[in-house]
């Protein structure tokens, strides 16, 4: 299974000093602790990507494993603006189904010159969804798959009820502990909304290519990000069945004919607001082009509520696209089978999957190096 790539990485940094760095994390109410031996012990490297590494390791006092994200700087006057606002987030966030996150910490300057590190420090997770799914010895039972989504749905309706849009929904982003609890993780894109859903401006160079929703990908930067979430929840409840994402590809303008040839051409008299999109004029798209998202998904997805489900998220228009609220009231869950408990199916895996997972990373960032398709943006603070 190959690993979707990554969006284009935020290059918008703060200048602070390493006692200008501790000042705003302690005032922002943030504890800072000096890593040392008696705090944690890293075990092993278990991510890694343009932020850093990311790290298993045992909190010493506790004796429970934690993830440590490392932060990204490339000196010791820089911080990266996007590592603020994911720990201004995460730390608000109290839900079963968001990754828990513990404190941030601090390591010490060494005699050698190096200035400090910062880690932002999670509960640890042994599994993610995208390791799962790439795992051919794991099969997942319809009422499993039910459980997934509606752990996955749990999630993004409480943060979209506190005004919070991910941005950057995919497998590798959703995880799974030992007792089959699913974990929303990595909000480093994620943005606050607007209290009235109304559209607000936003870099449209967000979540990862193949999950994007198509109003990204013709250039709108006013949009809601809790429909773009939606749309992303409508890819990954497709892979769950056909443990292959669905719609896979390396440029934008490619992803925009796939996501035309599975849901058909863009219509105007559907979708009117499209033709003042940045990029509806210069993009040459094909008309008359049916919807095939049922015909396509219907030899994989057994549950044929389920299969209306995905066909009611994947809309074009992002005003006719399901919300996190009108999931909710679909019959998918109203309907047998009944979400099963995935605490057996977990704890019946033996080794995490997070070796495979990180092979499949190094593989895409060579094929991302490779095809020079993806560089970086400054992202604007709104």
């Amino acid at each position: 299974m190959a690993r979707s790539p990554s969006p284009m990485q935020i290059n918008a940094r703060i200048n602070m000093d390493s006692k200008e760095k501790d000042e705003y994390l302690t005032q922002s109410s943030f504890d800072r602790v000096a890593l040392d031996g008696d705090n944690y012990n890293k075990i092993e490297i278990i991510g890694s990507g343009t932020y850093g590494e990311v790290y298993k390791a045992v909190r010493v006092k506790y004796g429970s494993l934690v993830a440590m994200k490392k932060i990204f700087t490339e000196d010791e006057k820089s911080f990266p603006i996007s590592a603020l606002r994911e720990i201004k987030l995460v730390r608000l966030m109290e839900h079963e189904n968001i990754v828990k996150f513990i404190e941030v910490a601090r390591s010490q300057a060494l005699n050698d010159g190096r200035f400090p590190s910062y880690y932002m420090v999670f509960e640890f997770c042994d599994h993610d969804l995208a390791g799962l799914l790439s795992n051919e010895e794991i099969n997942f039972e319809p009422a499993e798959i039910k459980m997934i989504i509606k752990m996955l749905c749990d999630a993004l309706h409480y943060i979209h009820a506190n005004h919070v849009a991910h941005r950057d929904l995919k497998p590798a982003n959703i995880l799974m502990t030992r007792e089959g609890v699913l974990k929303l993780a990595d909000f480093g894109l994620a943005r606050t909304i607007s209290a009235r859903r109304e559209p607000q401006r936003y870099t449209n160079v967000v979540v990862t290519l193949w999950y994007r929703a198509p109003e990204l990908l013709l250039g709108e930067q006013y949009y809601s990000g809790n429909k773009v979430d939606m749309w992303a929840v409508g890819c990954i409840m497709a892979e769950l069945w056909t443990r292959s994402p669905l719609l896979q590809t390396d440029t934008e303008t490619q992803q925009l004919n796939l996501v035309t040839f599975l849901c058909g051409s863009v219509d105007e008299a559907d979708w009117p607001e499209v033709k003042n999109l940045p990029l509806y004029e210069t993009i040459e798209l094909r008309k008359g082009l049916e919807r095939k998202v049922l015909p396509k998904l219907r030899k994989f997805v057994e549950d044929r509520s389920c299969l209306d489900l995905i066909d009611r998220l994947l809309v074009l228009n992002p005003k006719k696209r399901l919300d996190a609220d009108q999931v909710y009231e679909h019959d998918y869950f109203f309907t047998e089978p009944w979400p099963r408990e995935l605490k057996n199916l977990m704890q019946s895996i033996t080794t995490s999957n997070f070796e495979k997972t990180n092979a499949y990373q190094q593989q895409q960032r060579q094929q991302e190096a490779n095809s020079g398709n993806h560089g970086s943006y400054e992202d604007r603070i709104y």
